[in-house]
């Protein structure tokens, strides 16, 4: 079954978040998410 995480905070999480969305993207394709 796959997986993947649904609860992120991204760049546009105010005061949360630092992380960037294309960042996010290419460490979910590395590990495999789906």
């Amino acid at each position: 079954m796959s997986f993947t995480h649904l609860h992120v905070h991204t760049e546009y999480s105010l005061l949360d978040g630092s992380n960037k969305i294309n960042e996010y993207v290419s460490r979910v394709k590395e590990l495999g998410m789906n």
